[in-house]
């Protein structure tokens, strides 16, 4: 089971970049998916995360800015973020509660980072 995130990449500010995660693998349900940053010499902090059922999180930091979307079909969440800002550069971790086929318990995983660089 693997998350992967793509999308990552060098925009200036003002711009906007679509973050994309995919959970595969023997996956038997997921449940909450989302997103966090870390930026350097910074710790890990959530950016967005959408139950299974609810309504979305968002930072302060990014609220109206920052979308975040989840199609249960595909196994996939993504992070539209607009209006960015050179305080967002980080890497972005997607991150699923997931409950593998077979497994007896929930577990958390994470996906390998991508890189967001604005530029002012």
């Amino acid at each position: 089971v693997q998350l992967q995130a793509s999308g990552g990449g060098l925009v200036q500010a003002g711009g906007s970049l679509r973050l994309s995660c995919a959970a595969s693998g023997s996956i038997f349900s997921i449940g909450a998916v989302g997103w966090y940053r870390q930026a350097p010499g910074k710790q890990r902090e959530l950016v967005a995360v959408i139950p299974s059922g609810g309504s979305t999180n968002y930072a302060d930091s990014v609220k109206g800015r920052f979308t975040i979307s989840r199609d249960n079909a595909k196994n996939t969440v993504d992070l539209q973020m607009n209006s960015l800002k050179p305080e967002d550069t980080a890497v972005y971790y997607c991150t699923a509660r997931m409950l593998i086929t077979g497994a007896l318990r929930w577990g958390d995983y994470w996906g390998q980072g991508t890189l967001v660089t604005v530029s002012s």
